[in-house]
């Protein structure tokens, strides 16, 4: 046993980083349950969202939550297992919030969710060849900080507008585009189930409790399920706007079963989007992809690899190339798994706050993911209003990066401000991606500035310029 200890020791360098075994695994488990919502909320987004021929991920005409919960936990169990050995440090991956919500709403809806899933894939393969042959950090420099937070804090406005328009607090009016609850009133059931969820989340997480986003679609859940079994509100339709919300919320019928998660392997075409829509439109939303997908994980590795006494004198992480090159097949793996693209999860800073400092944390979490496959039934339970809460506060959590502009330099300040609200006012990540870039690219010429510019930035700004023009050139060219 002692042999067998010592090894793992040596593998993962537990003592050399000053930690332990029981640290290491304490911290996984920390790290799992903060994070294990995504099991929960990745199949509640991509998992009900129809494709543009109106069917739902694995070819069905209804949605298949449980299914697409069991593919989340295997494809992330398998990245964060390989993160750990491979990589060597206490980072998860998981399917990342904002990109499957920029699949579900922008790519899906003008193609299929096979051909949505091959530009995920596509766009993995790329960032993995940018990480090897050393691309990704002369990209990486190119690109001013203030965008760079600017897209973090944008996703996380879009992402607290998507929980609350599906928990039905906020909806489309007939005088004003939005307006409160039902009639600008919050007078349903499922609405003050979300409330009470909303609140009590927060104030777990004010007070920083371990897995705080998990006890709080769990606990809401349970109150949902008391509050129909008393109520009776049932299920939302036009006649019925005070309804649950996706789930009618009940007692399980069934807590364990298994959905073979390698069936949405078969589900991905890595071609067929570029023949569906045009080509330019195709290849800006796997550059839109790419570059989410790019900024959130350098991000990441930065703040919790500092966190945990990794980050080295001149800022890099001891086995850069690994990590960057795990986290770009995370990308790969979620389009081929049909579970959106899998990234490295910031709230591995949890795992790193209750001691882990190696990849043994990883492999801990990465096996809890993989055994989660077998409770993918109990997803069918949540309504949109139990789970509604954690969007909202993972939006929060987004949105604190915003103390990173500044604000007195309009230079970079109103390129980041379109930057954030063009994303949730016209529900599209990339809009706002490109009206930030445009916008750069525009104040720095009109300010005799334009030399300054990476030769990237104009190939960027103008193909977002192509890609808000595709309409009015489609009309000049007859297509």
């Amino acid at each position: 046993m002692s042999d067998t200890r010592t090894a793992i020791d040596r593998f993962f360098q537990i003592s050399e980083r000053g930690s332990t075994i029981s640290r290491e695994v304490r911290g996984g488990l920390a790290t799992f349950f903060t994070m294990a919502y995504i099991v929960v909320l990745n199949p509640l987004i991509i998992g009900t969202g129809k494709d543009v021929t109106g069917e739902y991920i694995g070819d069905g005409s209804a949605p298949n939550v449980a299914l697409v919960a069991a593919g989340t936990a295997f494809v992330a169990g398998v990245l964060t297992i390989l993160m750990g050995v491979v990589g060597k440090v206490p980072f998860a991956m998981a399917a990342g919030l904002g990109l499957n919500a920029f699949v579900t709403f922008t790519i899906a809806s003008v193609m299929t969710w096979e051909e949505a899933m091959g530009l995920v894939f596509l766009e993995g393969i790329i960032i993995t060849i940018l990480v090897l042959t050393g691309l990704r950090t002369a990209i990486f420099h190119a690109i001013p900080a203030p965008l760079k937070t600017a897209i973090s804090v944008g996703i996380g406005l879009f992402i607290a507008l998507i929980g609350f328009v599906d928990a039905g607090f906020v909806r489309k009016a007939a005088g004003t585009p939005l307006e409160l609850g039902i009639g600008g009133n919050l007078t349903s059931w499922p609405i003050l189930v979300f409330i009470i969820g909303l609140l009590a989340t927060a104030a777990l997480v004010a007070r920083k409790v371990k897995g705080a986003i998990l006890i709080g679609i769990v606990g809401t859940t349970v109150l949902a399920i008391i509050v129909e079994a008393i109520a009776k509100a049932g299920a939302f339709s036009p006649e019925n706007p005070g309804g649950w919300q996706l789930n009618r919320p009940s007692v399980p019928e069934q807590i364990f079963g298994f959905h073979n998660p390698l069936t949405l392997f078969t589900e991905f075409d890595p071609f067929g989007g570029f023949v569906r829509i045009d080509v330019l439109l195709a290849g800006l939303f796997v550059f839109t992809l790419l570059i989410t997908d790019f900024f959130d994980t350098m991000g990441t590795m930065v703040g919790v690899g500092r966190q945990a006494g990794l980050v080295q004198e001149d800022g890099t992480l001891p086995r850069t190339k690994q990590i960057l090159l795990v986290d770009s097949i995370g990308a790969a793996a979620g389009g081929a798994g049909s579970v959106s693209s899998n990234t490295t999860y910031i709230e591995s800073a949890s795992g790193v706050a209750e001691g882990a400092r190696t990849g043994l944390a990883s492999v801990v979490t990465g096996a809890l993911f993989l055994v989660a496959i077998f409770f993918a039934p109990l997803v069918t339970v949540v309504p949109y209003e139990a789970a509604a809460p954690a969007l909202v506060l993972v939006g929060f959590m987004m949105m604190t990066a915003v103390r990173d502009i500044d604000w007195n330099d309009f230079e970079l300040a109103i390129p980041a401000f379109l930057t954030i609200v063009i994303m949730p006012f016209t529900y599209s990540v990339s809009n706002g991606i490109g009206a930030g870039f445009i916008t750069y690219v525009l104040i720095k010429v009109v300010r005799g500035k334009g030399r300054e510019l990476h030769p990237l930035l104009w190939i960027v700004a103008v193909l977002f310029a192509l890609y808000f023009a595709i309409g009015p050139i489609r009309a000049l060219l007859g297509i």
